[in-house]
């Protein structure tokens, strides 16, 4: 299946790289097209139109106010759609390619290195078990964990993970600094808290994502780590994580 990318962005990149394999890209800014067509050993193409009609499907990646311009260019020539356009719904995108296939999907920007989350939308209309959705599911699968969710869930459901790698680096990076300043080498602390945090993620996995088996685990009564637990109970964790879900709801529902 050869994919065509019309926007060459970070998360179109992320997608590119986690495929490894060439596709047409085409972007605003041509020498982004060109850089991420060099690195996947793809092709950047001059104009939408063109790469549309080489494309057997054409995945949207650029900014979500451009979707009718750009439908305007392809629409009578893309085969299929696949929309990541932030905040734009299904129907949204279909009354834009009213006579075309139509998938949306939300990637987390781990598929560079296929261990990222993809959302598939699914609005009941049986869309994702059509030959498109088929052919999409195992694409998706190839760059990570592909996870149907409603329609009507999907912004609660990027708020999650969409979100979530910048979360984690600020996480890791308050870790590493705590570290340093208690005295660790900056690699050393990089190592320790980087390596614990995927060996974790496994961890939670294998049990079934048992957070409070995982917790109880390693905590003693009175030990360090219930001391550490306490400390970051009392400076409001679950709060910070709980407003930030609730501000990036808010953006997206204006």
């Amino acid at each position: 299946m050869q994919i065509g990318l019309i926007g060459s962005g970070n998360m179109a990149g992320a997608m590119a790289r986690g495929w490894a394999r060439p596709v047409l890209c085409s972007d605003a800014l041509p020498e982004r097209a060109r850089a991420l067509a060099a690195q996947t050993g793809g092709e950047a193409i001059a104009s939408n139109l063109e790469l549309a009609r080489r494309a057997d499907v054409v995945v949207l990646c650029h900014k979500p106010g451009q979707l009718r311009e750009v439908a305007r260019e392809i629409a009578g020539e893309a085969r299929a759609i696949v929309s990541i356009l932030g905040g734009v719904p299904l129907a949204d995108v279909r009354d834009a390619y009213p006579d075309r296939p139509v998938v949306r999907l939300m990637p987390s920007t781990p598929v560079e290195v296929r261990a990222g989350v993809v959302l598939l939308a699914d609005d009941g209309d049986g869309a994702l078990d059509d030959p498109l959705g088929v052919a999409v599911t195992e694409l998706v699968a190839e760059l990570g964990t592909a996870v149907r969710v409603p329609e009507a869930q999907v912004d609660v459901a990027m708020g999650l993970m969409a979100n979530a790698p910048a979360y984690m680096a600020l996480v890791a990076e308050a870790q590493i600094d705590a570290g340093v300043r208690a005295g660790l080498a900056v690699h050393v602390a990089q190592e320790l808290v980087v390596q614990t945090m995927a060996g974790t993620a496994a961890l939670l996995r294998h049990k079934d994502y048992d957070t409070l088996t995982v917790r109880r685990e390693v905590t003693s009564p009175g030990g360090s780590t219930a001391r550490g637990l306490d400390a970051l109970e009392r400076a409001g964790l679950r709060t910070a994580f709980s407003d930030a879900l609730d501000a990036v709801l808010q953006k997206e529902r204006r």
